[in-house]
């Protein structure tokens, strides 16, 4: 899978949970600081990804991810 289709598909995954626009998303922004990231949403996160990426990644993996790039980065070593 290409970077900026992984990209992508994390923002549609991401805008859901955190009832965020797609369009205000990129791979800057922070989980804590720009979308409150509350724990119970980097589960679901973490649950979305393996259901749509077909990608096992651990929760204290993603939980340490500080933007979505970060995030991005874990999943692409995974693919």
């Amino acid at each position: 899978m290409e970077r900026n289709e992984l990209e992508k598909q994390l923002f549609e995954i991401i805008s859901q949970l955190y009832n965020k626009d797609v369009e205000e998303l990129t791979t800057e922004t922070r989980f804590k600081e720009d979308l409150g990231g509350a724990s119970v949403l980097m589960v679901g996160l973490v649950s979305e990804i393996e259901n749509e990426l077909d990608v096992m990644i651990q929760l204290q993996d993603a939980a340490a991810c500080e933007t979505i790039g970060d995030l991005a980065d874990k999943v692409e070593e995974e693919l």
